[in-house]
């Protein structure tokens, strides 16, 4: 079992990984409270991106003392509508979901998170999310029928988040 501080360790690595690598374009993270288990993340969504893209997105990454054994939360703090996060802005995404077998057998143990995963994985994965919602398992079953019945309506409601994403800058 990973301890404390070489947690700390390794997470400080990661942030300071991401914050000089520059092939990782529209990604800003920075501690919150000068707490490195604490992360604010900044998704600048590209314009490539079907419906999310020109938005601003704000989000927290909470990592546990047994990172990296055990995966992060994740959770909006700008609201965004999308089948795969939750009213409150929790992300469910399988890679961000425990090392075991799935109760209910919808995901497989190899989609599910491990520690060779990192931050950037997982936020290149939500980026893909916004992209590719997964309307099977839906954490907002209202937006996932939306994103099924009413393509029209979602778009609208998403770029309504966009917008209110730049405005909240």
């Amino acid at each position: 079992m990973a301890t404390r501080s070489a947690t700390a360790g390794l997470l400080a690595r990661q942030l300071k990984q991401m914050q000089t690598d520059k092939d990782i374009p529209g990604i800003s993270c920075g501690l919150v409270d000068n707490n490195v288990f604490e992360w604010e993340v900044m998704l600048m969504i590209s314009d490539e991106c079907k419906f999310y893209g020109g938005g601003f997105f704000r989000a927290r990454l909470s990592f546990p003392p047994e990172y990296p054994l055990l995966p992060p939360k994740m959770k909006f703090e700008t609201p965004i509508w999308h089948p795969n996060i939750y009213q409150n802005g929790e992300v469910c995404i399988s890679i961000l979901h425990p090392p075991e077998e799935d109760k209910y057998g919808y995901e497989s143990a190899s989609e599910r998170w491990s520690p060779v995963q990192s931050p950037e994985t997982i936020l290149l994965s939500v980026i893909s999310m916004l992209s590719s919602p997964n309307d099977e398992s839906p954490a907002n079953v209202e937006a996932a029928t939306m994103w099924r019945n009413d393509a029209r309506e979602f778009k609208k409601r998403v770029r309504k988040c966009v917008r209110d994403s730049l405005e909240a800058e």
